[in-house]
């Protein structure tokens, strides 16, 4: 079990990634990622010299002719991964990582899975505006360069997300995969309009929320002063609003979720405290299963 505590205290990115992939992939049969497979385009007549692998040989069965398909070039993944860095991602819980650190630990160990595989991989760092974007290229070299900018990280500044995202889909310029990592306090409706328009575009999307087991649970006992990260308010609570508190956040996770669902977009909702192989794995495993487009 790759223990968030732990792994954040190593202090080398690159190692953390690569040990957590090392432990998260193992039982997959095949790549959780992949691009998109080669479109077939048209036949033509065979000539000397055409590689036989591409010879129809049913065609030639029912025709006496020797026709050899042909197809559109074979396109890689591109992925980008989209981390929010506001204010509110620097909540600590009593267990756990702060919820930054843990994004900036998911992220190392999905674009390392990514580049690994020789697909091209790009970082976008936003709260209320992009604080840093890298485009999507592969190599050892660029991966590293990924890796410092998620060290060099931290969170600050309230949350424009509909913004943030929809400058991210219009730098991908082809197909891809959109990874967002965030809490989701900005909840508005130009935030689930972004994410249809990048599914309409075409692009596969994966959201994992992070949230505090305290920001799910509300644990405390008696009154408790709690303030907004991002705008500075303080707001009393006692006992008596838990519940209350519970079933606000349990409805928002819900719309979340069904929201998701209903887009065909991936959902996956993890706690600071949970280890980084089962906050991965059950997405892997999910995207492994699913046929090459």
């Amino acid at each position: 079990m790759l223990d968030p505590v732990l792994l954040n205290a190593i202090g080398n990115l690159e190692l953390v990634a690569r040990v957590t992939v090392d432990g998260t992939v193992s039982g997959l049969h095949r790549s959780p990622f992949h691009g998109y497979s080669a479109e077939f385009s048209q036949y033509r007549h065979y000539r000397p010299g055409d590689d036989l692998k591409y010879v129809d040989w049913k065609l030639l069965a029912r025709t006496d002719r020797i026709y050899t398909k042909q197809y559109r070039e074979t396109t890689n993944l591109v992925a980008q991964i989209a981390v929010d860095a506001s204010a509110s991602m620097a909540y600590r819980g009593r267990a756990g990582v702060p919820k930054i650190d843990y994004a900036r630990l998911l992220a190392a160990a999905l674009a390392h899975l990514v580049s690994g595989q020789g697909d091209s991989v790009g970082l976008a760092v936003y709260a209320d505006g992009m604080k840093r974007y890298i485009p999507g290229r592969g190599g050892p070299a660029h991966l590293r360069r990924l890796l410092v900018a998620l060290t060099e990280m931290d969170a600050g500044g309230s949350t424009a997300t509909a913004t943030a995202l929809r400058r991210a889909i219009d730098l991908l310029k082809r197909r891809g995969l959109l990874v967002i990592i965030s809490d989701l306090y900005d909840d508005g409706d130009d935030v689930e309009e972004e994410l249809r328009r990048a599914v309409r575009i075409g692009h596969g999307i994966a959201v994992f929320q992070v949230l505090t087991r305290e920001e799910v649970d509300f644990p405390f006992d008696g009154d408790v002063e709690l303030e907004d990260l991002e705008s500075g308010r303080k707001v009393l609570a006692g006992q008596a609003s838990r519940e209350g508190y519970r079933r606000e956040v349990a409805a928002f996770l819900d719309r979340w979720r069904s929201r998701c669902t209903a887009d065909g977009i991936d959902y996956t909702l993890v706690t600071t405290e949970m280890p980084l192989d089962r906050a991965l794995r059950s997405y892997l495993f999910r995207r492994a299963r699913r046929p090459a487009r």
